[in-house]
This record gives C-alpha cells, sequence and structure tokens, in this order.
C-alpha cells in the first residue's frame, strides 16, 4: 500500500498481458470479417424506392402515360376530321371505320376523344403548373416574413376560398369567351389558394431553423433565405400536391363542358363529350356516354394514385431528414 502506483503497476512499456480464462458460460461470438459496407441510401432514392413499391401508383403512372400517348399521338396514326359536320354519318354505332361510332354531328367519336383529351391533359397539367407556383411564392413569402404581412396576405386567401369555385368560375367563363388559353389562365388564378395554405404552414416552421436564421445573422437578404432554404425544403410538399391540382383541373374542366360552358366547338374536351352523350340517354346510344365518362375518371383515379404514392415517398424522406 505504501508503493509508488507507477511501481506498483508498473507504465505501459513493462506491463505484461495477463491472460484471462474464457467464460465457459458465455456463448462465443464470432463477427463477420471482410463484409462490404454500404452507403447509406440518399433521401432521394428511398423516396423513390418507396414509391416503385406502391403498385397502384405505378398503375396510375401507368394510365397517365397511355392517357398523354393515345391523346397526342394518338391523332398522328389516326387521323380524322374534327371540323367539317358529316351529316351522312350522325349516330353511327361502333363498327368498320369506326371503332367508337360517331356522334350527333357526324364527327368520328375515338377521333374526338384524342382531340377532347388533348383540351383536358392541356388545361390540366398547365393549370396545376400555374397555381402551384403563385401558391408556392404566396406561402412561401407569408410564412416566411409573418406578422402583418402574413395576416393580410392570408386575409386575401381565406375570403377568396369563402366563395364556392365553382361558381366563379361559372363567372368567369361567361364573361370571357371559354377558350385552352382562357381556361388555364382562370383555372389557374382560383386553385393556387390551396398550395398557399400548405407552404405557408411549411414555412412557419421552417423559418425558425438554424440554416434559415443563419442567412440572417451573416447578412443575407430575406428573397435569399426564401429562395435558397424556404422553397427547396418545401418541394416535397409542393409535387404531391400538383397531382391533386392536375385532378382536381381535370375534373373542373369536365364541370364546365359538361355545363355547357367549356370551350367553344368545334373544338371540345371530354366533359362536353359526356355532356353530348347524355342528351342521348334515351336513345340507346352508349358510345357517346361511356367512353368519355370512363376517360374522365381513369385519368382523375390515376393521378390521384399517383399523388399518393408520391406523398408515401416524400413523408418517408421527411422521417428519414
Amino acid at each position: 500500500m505504501g508503493q509508488n502506483p507507477e511501481q506498483e503497476f508498473g507504465d505501459d512499456s513493462t506491463m505484461t498481458p495477463v491472460p484471462v480464462e474464457p467464460n465457459e458460460s458465455a456463448p462465443i461470438v464470432v463477427l463477420p470479417t471482410g463484409l462490404p459496407v454500404g452507403k447509406p441510401k440518399s433521401m432521394f432514392r428511398l423516396g423513390f424506392e418507396v414509391f416503385i413499391q406502391n403498385r397502384l401508383a405505378i398503375a396510375g403512372l401507368v394510365i397517365v402515360f397511355l392517357a398523354v400517348v393515345f391523346c397526342f399521338l394518338g391523332p398522328l396514326v389516326y387521323p380524322t376530321n374534327q371540323v367539317t359536320v358529316n351529316l351522312a354519318d350522325v349516330n353511327l354505332p361502333p363498327g368498320p371505320g369506326h371503332p367508337l361510332g360517331t356522334d350527333g354531328a357526324g364527327y368520328d367519336q375515338l377521333g374526338r376523344m384524342m382531340i377532347g383529351g388533348q383540351a383536358s391533359l392541356i388545361v390540366g397539367f398547365a393549370a396545376a403548373a400555374i397555381a402551384t407556383i403563385i401558391g408556392t411564392l404566396w406561402g412561401a413569402i407569408a410564412g416566411f416574413f409573418g406578422g402583418v404581412i402574413d395576416g393580410l396576405m392570408m386575409r386575401i386567401v381565406d375570403a377568396i376560398l369563402s366563395i364556392p369555385i365553382l361558381f366563379l368560375l361559372l363567372f368567369l367563363v361567361t364573361i370571357v369567351q371559354p377558350s385552352i388559353p382562357v381556361m388555364i389562365f382562370v383555372l389557374g388564378l382560383t386553385a393556387w389558394l390551396i398550395p398557399a395554405r400548405l407552404v405557408r404552414g411549411e414555412s412557419l416552421t421552417l423559418r425558425v431553423r438554424e440554416y434559415v436564421q443563419a442567412v440572417r445573422v451573416m447578412g443575407g437578404s430575406s428573397w435569399r433565405s426564401v429562395s435558397r432554404h424556404i422553397m427547396p425544403n418545401v418541394v416535397g410538399t409542393v409535387i404531391v400536391n400538383a397531382t391533386f391540382q392536375v385532378a382536381d383541373a381535370i375534373l373542373l374542366v369536365a364541370y364546365l363542358g359538361y355545363l355547357g360552358l367549356g370551350i367553344a366547338p368545334p373544338a371540345t374536351d371530354w366533359g362536353g363529350m359526356l355532356s353530348d352523350g347524355t342528351q342521348n340517354i334515351f336513345t340507346n346510344y352508349w358510345w357517346l356516354i361511356y367512353p368519355p365518362g370512363l376517360a374522365i375518371i381513369l385519368v382523375v383515379v390515376a393521378v390521384n394514385l399517383v399523388g399518393d404514392g408520391l406523398r408515401d415517398s416524400v413523408e418517408v424522406r421527411l422521417q428519414r431528414r
């Protein structure tokens, strides 16, 4: 006990290992060696794997792709006259020369399905893009600045949301002549409210993060914080909502076309075709009703399935983050 600790235990150079008896009762675990250590999966790859595992989302994506091919490449393979009225071929049933029959003006129904699908898809995707861009900017600015600016901007959103969108669309299309550009503009300016509220909620949580506060401390502008840090971090929510905006826009185009306030003839959309078909509902002209109705249902359901798959993949990425 009275010895020097250094003399008692010695230094590292003089210490000798003491053999330890193995414990026979404890199991011996052999660790594998030489196994490759993989890199952690990126958030994009993790979200992509979750998306492709969702069979319904893949099926929806395939249906949307086939609809785009049918509407935009179909007229090149199966050209028809959709301008000149042909009274000799009015309401012909499906058969040789007309796979889906003809309508009340003698137009080939299959070719009209392609032309009408072009209008519905163009308006749907373009209006969703405009609504997403406007809503993302509006919500990001309102959520980042907060205070009076946030209160004023969101009261405008609440005031417009209090008006039924369909009634507002009916009012607007009665003032101007409906066309594809007009429909895109009208639907885009009425559909940005929901993305604005979603992005505003995300911005309220992101503006207090350390990297956003660091931009302010280093003298960065508010626009840099919004464009470089707020908007890129809400892109997942924005993309998911954009898919649902496409489905909503296609349905709104169908509503207006069904009410006779859609695109002016001889152009048409699936809603207008369905409206023309229901006028013959008691004449057993089923080929005028079922094809456009099924096309609307399939595309809208497919887009919603893609949106559900994207939502699942984004949620996994957010959990990983």
